[in-house]
């Protein structure tokens, strides 16, 4: 655990600043030999338990990361052999903060088409080990966690009722890291230039981030056939408190429908839904028959919303 007191040792920054600009109190933060698929791992070991599902069982693992533990081979197939899950197929996607409604569409789109019965999708994220700890910019946004859900077709169920997926490369320069890709390998030019550090345009992203989420929430709400009024609970990407809030107020959601535990974790990108979800389940808050909204934006700019019957 990382808190805004702690980081005021570490940058110039403080509690006041950190807590009215982003909501954030503290976030978890994971030990230096504690890698992605650890905590990918242990959120998989959860969803199988809750959902009664043997590894053996599992046709195809997805993993929604931008830090995977390395380049290759996939984070998933190392998930994947911790668990046991031999009969899986196995690999990452990658659309940043997006991630997980976009993995949930994808296993979705597999079960339909009677390729795959039973997909076990990850959203996993080691985001300190892409933090500029001297950037107070971005370093008091981020943390690590994972969340895991089960999808499988089955009479009668309730589950995904539609997902909304959207993309502008054009914004692609709001939120980035330069270093580690085949365009900028990694170099001692490039470790000293602290190319391996994501960056953010904080304004622009926050602008485009409303804007996307409201325009893809009305869309999943569109297709359905309901309107706001019908959601439970709306579980938004939890990056920032200003944005999730303004969200909220443009969708028309009562203060009681939004669903909110940044304070306590941060942004933890392709994580964020999924361990949000995972809070409101745990907690009561959502009983079965109910309908929720997810809704999320990241980098790319990617951005998407999906209406889940619990």
């Amino acid at each position: 655990m990382l808190t805004n007191a702690e980081l005021e040792k570490m940058v110039n920054t403080t509690d006041e600043w950190i807590t009215s600009r982003t909501g954030i109190k503290e976030r978890h933060i994971a030990a230096k030999d504690q890698f992605t698929s650890d905590l990918a791992y242990r959120a998989a070991v959860k969803a199988l338990e809750r959902a009664k599902v043997k590894p053996e069982e599992i046709d195809l693992i997805i993993v929604a990361t931008i830090t995977p533990d390395m380049p290759f081979p996939s984070t998933a197939c190392l998930v994947q052999q911790r668990l046991g899950a031999h009969r899986a197929a196995a690999f990452d996607m990658e659309a940043a903060c997006s991630g997980f409604i976009y993995a949930l569409e994808i296993a979705q789109q597999f079960i339909m088409s009677r390729t795959y019965d039973t997909v076990l999708v990850i959203g996993a994220e080691k985001l300190s080990s892409i933090v500029d700890w001297e950037d107070r910019n971005t370093c008091v946004l981020f943390g690590d966690g994972a969340g895991a859900a089960v999808l499988r077709n089955r009479p009668g169920a309730h589950g995904l009722l539609t997902a909304v997926m959207g993309a502008d490369g054009r914004k692609a320069g709001l939120l980035f890291m330069a270093g580690g890709g085949s365009r900028c390998p990694a170099t001692a030019d490039s470790v000293s230039n602290r190319m391996h550090f994501l960056r953010m345009e904080g304004k622009e992203t926050f602008k485009n981030a409303v804007q996307a989420m409201v325009t893809a929430a009305e869309e999943a709400l569109r297709r359905c056939e309901i309107d706001i009024s019908r959601i439970k609970l709306v579980i938004p990407h939890q990056a920032n408190r200003r944005i999730i809030d303004a969200v909220g107020d443009r969708l028309g959601a009562k203060p009681e429908q939004l669903f909110v535990n940044l304070h306590k974790v941060g942004n933890t990108s392709a994580a964020s839904v999924a361990i949000a979800l995972d809070e409101a389940v745990t907690s009561g808050l959502v009983r079965s028959g109910d309908l929720l909204l997810l809704v999320v934006f990241g980098a790319g700019l990617t951005w998407g919303a999906a209406v889940i019957e619990w």
